[in-house]
């Protein structure tokens, strides 16, 4: 019922306060009498009356006291009803002075003035209060009340609190908030008392919670999961607040506390890179950005435009997600300071358009097809993109005189098992062996690019590879498929029981790449720490139960089988390859076999012609001659390994 009551008109509200102030004079009046009213001067009394009206009525109307909306009272109302009660005493005040100035009797007493300020005071403010509770009260009597406990005593926890107070059509019963800070445990906000979270079990269990929210930006990551894990065990809903720089000027809303995201609990420690050495080396340069519109280039992008360089260029040939990138750096960067270029890096004078009128300095290539089943049954696309597409841009950094080419792989490269991680594979020999040779080969224009000789060739060009696994969120991955699912109502497929894949978040990914790049001097694979493996199938159970459901008993999980080109475990280096460190922890340098440039430019030549043919067979052989550890998995090149 009282859900139906509609917002009380403002004339109502200042009626109220006019009344309100009749009375606190009346109960100055009193108590001045010793509530004897026979002497009461009730010509004096009824003078005063007026007066007060008109003055309160007067600074109520300017200081607008009434346009508060009762219910959601806050701190801010309760300072302006204290200045409107102060500036009508103090006028009344000011009229005493001037009666008795010109030899006239006062109009009031002072001591009659001070009760009737401090008895207006409290019972403006404490209507208020009793009709806020009032609701709040009502509201909270609901059959259907959500139990609520906010992780975070702090001001995004209060603020997430009264968020909910305020809002009448969220039925949310606070019943506490949990701290680690040990010196708030026992205090109360708003009548709400902070517990610890060392006890958190114990308060889940006597509590019956229904949602968990974290409202705290200083959780560390372990003890965030180590929550969630608690929460997810026993059936709770968990929800996360926004950070600050989203909230609707400046105020958190209902709508934007949303459900914990697989990749807060997956996210592990914030990676600290070199801002300042990736700056200096960055600025004023021009940088290419190749497959922009993607995943990883997109996020590229935006790290790069944090960064005071001299121009992004995006280069993609999806025309509509390219304008979607564009449109989102209009708007986000103060700095206009990047280039749209629609091309496909396989297409040779499209991209030596783009290098020779925009002269880039660097280049992040990150333009690349990756999915695996896809690729499978297209072999030749893989090579025309991932293999040609690679040698078109790495060339003409060369011809171009590029300072860095930065190419973005994969650890399915790593002991191949599909079409898709051999073509980067073998990408990353082109460049690394490119690298050698420009940089070892006394004969490299006479010989080692012999099929560029009548272009002007700078040697200079240092090609640098970053190797890492999945990234939680990229476009293709399970993370958006199991997602879409779970909003279907299932059933999540995971491939096999036993299938891992190492994850990372994009922007960590992004950061580690402008990391290496930036330290690389030419010929490195850069491995990155990809942390602990994660079982698929524990990754659709997590998910599942972060929608609110049970698996397999609300939403099913069916194996599909493993993919043509699939295998259970990724792997970051093969068996006869190691590490070095670097100065980032996070950032190794894989010691690879290397290869003549001179011989693979020949086989890779050879390679392209088969993909241009279409021959898929012969394209897929020939990969298998070139990486000699390439062995496929569930796929119809099996055969050709026995024959190999």
């Amino acid at each position: 019922m009282f859900s139906q009551i509609n917002i009380v008109p403002r004339w109502i509200i200042f009626s109220l306060d006019l009344t309100i102030c009749f009375v606190s004079l009346t109960i100055a009046y009193l108590i001045k009498h010793n509530f004897d009213l026979s002497n009461l001067d009730y010509v004096e009394f009824s003078r005063n009356v007026l007066v007060t009206t008109m003055i309160s009525t007067l600074v109520f109307v300017n200081v607008r006291t009434y346009s508060g909306i009762i219910r959601y009272t806050s701190a801010q109302d309760t300072f302006r009803i204290l200045y409107a009660i102060i500036v009508s005493n103090s006028t009344f005040f000011l009229l005493n002075m001037g009666f008795v100035a010109t030899g006239n009797s006062q109009l009031i007493s002072n001591g009659i003035l001070i009760i009737n300020g401090l008895a207006s005071f409290l019972m403006l403010i404490t209507y208020r209060v009793l009709v806020k509770y009032f609701f709040i009260y009502i509201k909270n009597l609901k059959l259907d009340t959500v139990r609520v406990m906010i992780y975070g005593a702090g001001e995004a926890g209060v603020a997430t609190k009264r968020t909910f107070d305020h809002d009448p059509n969220v039925n949310k019963n606070i019943i506490g908030f949990v701290d680690d800070d040990q010196r708030k445990m026992g205090k109360t906000i708003d009548g709400i008392r902070i517990f610890d979270a060392k006890n958190l079990v114990d308060y889940i269990t006597k509590h019956e919670l229904d949602e968990i929210i974290f409202a705290s930006y200083t959780i560390p990551k372990e003890r965030k999961n180590e929550i969630a894990e608690v929460c997810l065990e026993n059936g709770i809903k968990i929800l996360n607040i926004p950070p600050p720089n989203v909230w609707t000027d400046g105020k958190l809303q209902t709508t934007q506390i949303k459900k914990l995201n697989i990749e807060d609990l997956l996210d592990r420690k914030s990676i600290h890179i070199d801002i300042e050495g990736i700056g200096n080396q960055l600025q004023d340069k021009r940088i290419l950005i190749t497959g922009a519109a993607g995943s990883i280039g997109s996020e590229i992008v935006r790290q790069l435009a944090k960064f005071d360089v001299g121009l992004i260029i995006l280069c993609d040939q999806s025309e509509s997600a390219l304008h979607e990138l564009y449109l989102e750096l209009t708007e986000s960067t103060k700095n206009k300071n990047f280039h749209a270029f629609i091309g496909d890096v396989r297409d040779e004078r499209r991209m030596d358009h783009l290098f020779r009128t925009l002269r880039p300095h660097y280049v992040y290539h990150a333009g690349a097809y990756k999915h695996v089943p896809l690729m499978e049954d297209n072999p030749s696309e893989a090579i025309k993109t991932n293999v040609l597409g690679t040698k078109t841009i790495a060339d003409k950094s060369v011809k171009y005189g590029v300072q860095k080419f930065v190419m973005i792989s994969t650890d399915k490269a790593v002991n191949p098992t599909n079409v898709m991680g051999a073509s980067k594979r073998i990408a990353e020999i082109y460049v690394q062996s490119l690298n050698n040779s420009l940089h070892h080969r006394d004969h490299i224009f006479s010989n080692g690019l012999s099929y560029i000789n009548d272009l002007e060739v700078k040697p200079i060009t240092k090609f640098i590879t970053t190797r890492f696994g999945n990234v939680l969120g990229s476009n293709g991955s399970v993370i958006p498929r199991f997602k879409q699912q779970i909003e279907k109502g299932g059933p999540v497929t995971v491939t096999h029981p036993e299938i891992t894949r190492y994850f990372m978040t994009i922007p960590e990914a992004c950061r580690l790449v402008l990391e290496a790049g930036c330290m690389g001097e030419g010929g490195e694979i850069y491995v990155f720490d990809m942390g602990k493996s994660v079982k698929i199938v524990d990754l659709a159970k997590k998910m599942i139960q972060l929608a609110g459901m049970i698996p397999n008993q609300d939403i099913m999980i069916e194996y599909s089988g493993l993919r043509p080109g699939e295998k259970l475990f990724e792997e970051l280096l093969n068996d006869n390859e190691n590490t070095m460190p670097t100065h980032h922890e996070k950032i190794m340098i894989g010691r690879v076999r290397e290869y003549a440039f001179d011989e693979i430019q020949k086989q890779i030549y050879a390679l392209i012609e088969h993909a241009r043919r279409s021959d898929d067979m012969q394209v897929v052989t020939h990969m298998k001659e070139l990486v000699k550890e390439y062995k496929s998995k569930n796929s119809i090149f099996e055969e050709l390994d026995a024959k190999i």
